[in-house]
């Protein structure tokens, strides 16, 4: 069995005691949930008594997905995708590959995509279009961050929680290398600390 690295046993104490210990705090989780209320609001007006499915892409989105849910008001349904073009690395790998495919009915439903960040874009011009073979009425798109200064596709979200610089960020669903998803807050790393995980 491998030994885990001491520093990173640290940071994952730190993850359940003490939120300014991992990365630069960029959004609170008081921040994240009022967001989530205003935009699940725009949401249960956008679409007032339309059958909406909320499609949450995994595993990033769960989060979001959940408050955004939580504090609508509108009876939506849930299903999952899972496509990316991220390894164990910083950057996208610029290969989508999709490993878990929805399994709802989208004819003539009101899809939203539920993401955590838009980044390249790569990964969602290639999905959106997948999902509007399936027949939706209509296909939206809610991220939890938007990260414009590394955008290589014309992708524009509809509901936007926070815009955020060219910083490579953890928490709330997000990781770096499947750690710190479960941060209750949003926070980025520098590559210094990165290289020492």
């Amino acid at each position: 069995m491998a030994v885990k690295n001491e520093k990173l046993e640290k940071l994952e104490k730190a993850n359940k005691s003490d939120v300014a210990k991992i990365g630069k705090v960029l959004f609170t989780q008081e921040q994240i949930t009022k967001r989530a209320k205003e935009i699940a609001a725009e949401i249960d007006r956008d679409f007032e008594g339309e059958d909406i499915i909320l499609l949450c892409t995994l595993k990033g989105s769960i989060l979001w997905m959940a408050d955004i849910m939580k504090y609508m008001k509108s009876d939506a349904k849930i299903d999952f995708i899972q496509a990316s073009s991220y390894g164990a690395s910083t950057t996208s790998s610029g290969i989508v590959k999709i490993s878990h495919e929805p399994t709802l009915n989208m004819y003539e439903k009101v899809v939203i995509v539920i993401e955590d960040i838009v980044d390249t874009g790569r990964t969602l011009a290639y999905l959106l279009p997948k999902l509007q073979e399936r027949g939706p009425k209509t296909v939206k798109l809610c991220t939890m961050l938007n990260k414009n200064a590394r955008r290589e596709d014309h992708i524009e979200a509809d509901y936007i929680g926070f815009e955020v610089d060219d910083l490579f960020i953890i928490g709330y669903g997000l990781d770096f290398d499947q750690r710190f998803r479960g941060l209750p807050y949003i926070s980025y790393l520098d590559m210094e600390e990165v290289e020492k995980l």
